[in-house]
C-alpha cells in the first residue's frame, strides 16, 4: 500500500511537495528544486532528448537529493491540426501560452505548424499575455482545461474551457465545449456569428413592423384616406410579427457548423 503524503502543497505552476515517511518529497520543475537547493544539471541531457521529443520533463527528489525524473507526454488528438486549419482560415491568429519549457513547446508547435509559441509561461504569464494583447486592441479567445489557465480564462474577452477539465477552468471560463475537440471552438465561433446575425435580423423585422403598425393604428392615415385599424386587425399583425421572429430564429437550427 502506498503511504499517505503529509504537509501536501500545491506549488501553482512549478509542483508539489509533501512528506512521506518523515521524508521531504518534492515532485516539479526545475525551478522549483533549484528554489529549495536541488541541482538538476546532472540529467540534462537526458531532459533535452526528452524534452526534444515533445514531452513535459518532471523532477523528482527526496530529502533534498535528486532522486530522477519523469517525461510525461501529451499526445496531439488527429483533430487538432484540422481544428487550427478552421480557425486560420477564418483570419485568427493563433498562440500558443503554455507552462512547458521552450524546447517541449517549439517540438509540439511546429508539429502544429505554430509560429508563436510563448512557453514557461505561469498562470500569472499567462493572464499578461491575454491582457497585454487586449490591450493593444485585439479581441482574445483563450482555451484552456487546467487549474494554471484559470486566470487568463477569466481575462479573455472569451474564454472557452473543455469540459473534461479542472473544475475552477470551466467556472472561470464564458463558453464550456462538452467534448475535447478544438473543431468545436470554430463551431462555436460559426454559430455564435449566426445568431448575431438572427439577432439583427429579428430587430429589423421587429422594427418594421412597429414603425409601420403603431403609427397606423394610432389613426395616421385616416385623416388623408380614412383609414383605421381594428383591434382585431392590430392583434394579427402584432401575432405575425411574433411569429416572424420566431420563424426567423429557427432558422439557427439549420446553420452549417
Amino acid at each position: 500500500r502506498l503511504p499517505l503524503p503529509q504537509e501536501f502543497r500545491a506549488e501553482v505552476g512549478l509542483g508539489v511537495t509533501g512528506a512521506i515517511e518523515g521524508r521531504a518529497v518534492m515532485v516539479g520543475t526545475a525551478a522549483l528544486l533549484k528554489e529549495r537547493g536541488v541541482e538538476t544539471a546532472v540529467l540534462s541531457s537526458r531532459v533535452r532528448e526528452l524534452r526534444q521529443q515533445g514531452q513535459t520533463v518532471v523532477y523528482v527528489a527526496v530529502a533534498g537529493q535528486l532522486l530522477g525524473l519523469l517525461g510525461v507526454a501529451d499526445p496531439i488528438k488527429p483533430t487538432t491540426p484540422e481544428a487550427l486549419g478552421e480557425l486560420r482560415a477564418e483570419g485568427l491568429r493563433i498562440v500558443m501560452v503554455t507552462g512547458d519549457n521552450q524546447v517541449t513547446a517549439a517540438a509540439v508547435a511546429s508539429q502544429l505548424g505554430i509560429e508563436e509559441v510563448v512557453a514557461s509561461a505561469l498562470p500569472a504569464d499567462k493572464r499578461r499575455v491575454v491582457a497585454e494583447n487586449q490591450a493593444a486592441g485585439q479581441v482574445v479567445a483563450m482555451a484552456g482545461d487546467g487549474i494554471n489557465d484559470a486566470p487568463a480564462l477569466a481575462e479573455a474577452s472569451v474564454g472557452i474551457a473543455m469540459g473534461a477539465g479542472a473544475a475552477v477552468a470551466v467556472e472561470s471560463a464564458g463558453i464550456t465545449l462538452l467534448r475535447g475537440d478544438l473543431r468545436a471552438i470554430a463551431q462555436a465561433r460559426r454559430l455564435s456569428r449566426a445568431t448575431m446575425r438572427n439577432i439583427r435580423q429579428n430587430l429589423f423585422l421587429a422594427f418594421v413592423y412597429n414603425a409601420i403598425g403603431v403609427p397606423v393604428a394610432a389613426g395616421l392615415l385616416y385623416p388623408f384616406f380614412g383609414v383605421l385599424v381594428s383591434p382585431i386587425w392590430a392583434s394579427v399583425a402584432m401575432t405575425l410579427s411574433s411569429l416572424s421572429v420566431i420563424s426567423n430564429a429557427l432558422r439557427l437550427r439549420d446553420v452549417e457548423l
